[in-house]
């Protein structure tokens, strides 16, 4: 409905304005009349003509319009030749338009497109709040007053949108793996969504390394769902979780994909992850898993992303190889990264290594710093027990 609006108004806001609009005229017209055979298009086609209304009453250029000649009420984009078969990777494709800011593009299309909220998505990005806020109603505007026409890409524009497309998928599953707030550490309908679309973008773009490294990656860390939490919902770490649980039939066909990504030698940062994830879910326990491996991997992935989320990871594989103080220096160089400054994970990591090293104290302390940050349940229920055992 969106992509379909859009295209016809040319404007992002006014066409959320008109998808609105047709809902609420949905909630009188079919409480009267009954749910039509196709409410889909019957809503597009409203918010269609409630944007083509709009545009006659600015007295905008037909010429400058294109779409400005009302359609027959058809469903949408059933008759458009277009490159993506999915709808809603078709619309995150057309969301990631190349005219804006990389940032600007996936932040808009995880809140217009995923209905990720700007809160999670600043949390993601490892920014404030109203920094987000800002960066997509500037999004929004430079889009209307550009007139940048907002339409499906064809095949040969894909290339150059794909890798925005990639962190979208990538961080609506990452939301959803472990949800920013709430009382579930999962969100089962954003995870369910990124995996779809992975696969999708496969089937568009096999031959794509990265684009198997993603969906690998979502399969091996997702193949582990069941297992995350107890049947009282509490929090199970990697190493307490029961492997046999895990979903073998996803991480033999993640493996699958790591294997055929690496051998194209364009592995990226989503192959490279995958083949951590791969690591993780092939080892018979926590102790024995290849851990040098990981650390080696982790500094080639850092290579591609240099990201100090990658180098807070890669700390806790140093841990298991070097021990928790060479870990905990590791850690505690990357507190100056002002990137980290309110992200729960570095203060929890941090008194996992000072409480293996019996400095309980400085432990309890950099857990209640991870507690005072931190806004998932489950998550705050694991900190607590945690600082309790040590008080």
């Amino acid at each position: 409905m969106l992509a379909a609006t859009a295209r016809a108004a040319g404007d992002l806001d006014l066409a959320e304005e008109c998808v609105q609009e047709a809902y609420v005229a949905a909630l009188g017209a079919w409480t009267r009349d009954g749910v039509p055979d196709k409410p889909g298009a019957w809503l597009t086609a409203i918010a269609r003509r409630r944007a083509l209304d709009v545009l006659r009453r600015r007295q905008v250029l037909r010429t400058k319009l294109p779409l400005l000649v009302e359609p027959e009420a058809v469903e949408a984009d059933e008759s458009d030749e277009v490159a993506v078969p999915d709808d809603r990777l078709r619309l995150v494709f057309t969301c990631c338009h190349p005219a804006l800011a990389r940032e600007a593009q996936v932040a808009l299309t995880l809140r217009l497109v995923c209905g990720v909220s700007t809160a999670d998505i600043a949390r993601a990005f490892l920014v404030a709040e109203s920094t987000m806020a800002a960066r997509v109603t500037r999004a929004k505007k430079k889009i209307s007053a550009a007139r940048i026409p907002y339409r499906v890409p064809d095949t040969a524009e894909l290339p150059e949108r794909l890798d925005a497309v990639l962190s979208v998928v990538h961080l609506l599953f990452t939301t959803g793996h472990t949800a920013p707030t709430g009382v579930d550490l999962v969100r089962a309908d954003l995870v369910d969504r990124a995996v779809h679309l992975a696969r999708m973008l496969h089937e568009l773009m096999p031959d794509e390394p990265e684009v198997s490294g993603l969906l690998a990656l979502l399969l091996l860390t997702d193949a582990r769902r069941a297992t995350r939490t107890d049947e009282q919902g509490r929090l199970l770490r990697l190493e307490d979780q029961d492997r046999s649980c895990w979903d073998r039939t996803a991480i033999g066909e993640g493996h699958r994909l790591v294997v055929e990504a690496l051998r194209t030698g364009r592995a990226g940062r989503y192959a490279l992850h995958a083949a951590i994830a791969s690591l993780h879910a092939h080892a018979p326990s926590y102790a024995a898993t290849d851990w040098p491996q990981i650390v080696r991997l982790y500094d080639a992935l850092l290579a591609h992303w240099p990201s100090p989320v990658v180098a807070l990871n890669r700390a806790v594989a140093v841990s298991m190889v070097d021990g928790p103080a060479a870990a905990l220096a590791e850690v505690d160089a990357l507190a100056a990264d002002p990137r980290l400054a309110g992200y729960h994970y570095l203060p929890a990591i941090r008194a996992d290594l000072l409480r293996q090293l019996d400095r309980r104290s400085e432990a309890a302390q950099a857990y209640r710093a991870a507690l005072a940050q931190v806004d998932n349940d489950p998550e705050r229920d694991f900190l607590t027990t945690r600082l309790t055992e040590l008080t």
